[in-house]
């Protein structure tokens, strides 16, 4: 199979290009355009994100499949620490134009002959094109941890106080004064 090609970022492949034979594309986004990423995802930064995508006709519309790989650098919720963390994960899905006479119509999903089993329904698109970027950053986000922590960090409790009643500081006002 030939080398994947570098597609722009954001990139968008129209479905007609698929059925004209399986597309491999190579994605990475520039340092502004990661930037963005990073605000998007809540992230520190992210510091870098490749993505090859392979995509194949499938049924009447596509089958997208990748591996991403990305460093991002999130907050630790137990030190709040900043950390970095390698990010190395593949995906697929399938994809089926908004009037496909094979995308799901509400309950009778399961007429599609997928697997009931199977990870998820095919997603209907908006119109005839494939937002690859947009599923790159999706998946991206599925592989962050929703609390992150520093490797080696441990959450200490605070002491709590032990009167939070505004009397508190009047109750040791009066104990010091029955001592002299």
């Amino acid at each position: 199979m030939a080398d994947p090609v570098t597609a722009p970022w954001p990139c968008e492949i129209p479905l007609a290009q698929v059925d004209r034979g399986a597309v491999k594309l190579k994605l990475e986004p520039s340092a502004e355009q990661r930037k963005a990423i990073a605000k998007q995802l809540d992230l520190v930064s992210l510091e870098a994100l490749t993505a090859e995508v392979f995509l194949t006709s499938w049924l009447d519309g596509a089958e997208v499949s990748g591996v991403l790989r990305a460093r991002v650098v999130q907050t630790c919720s137990a030190t709040a620490d900043d950390f970095e963390t390698p990010i190395d994960a593949r995906f697929d899905l399938r994809v089926l134009p908004a009037n496909s006479k094979n995308a799901p119509q509400g309950e009778e999903s399961g007429d599609l002959g997928v697997d009931p089993d199977a990870d998820d329904p095919p997603d209907v698109l908006e119109g005839e094109k494939v937002d690859v970027s947009g599923y790159v950053i999706e998946h991206l986000a599925l592989e962050l941890d929703p609390f992150p922590r520093k490797p080696g960090a441990v959450f200490v409790q605070p002491p709590e106080p032990v009167e939070l009643s505004p009397f508190a500081a009047l109750k040791s006002l009066k104990s010091t004064d029955k001592d002299g």
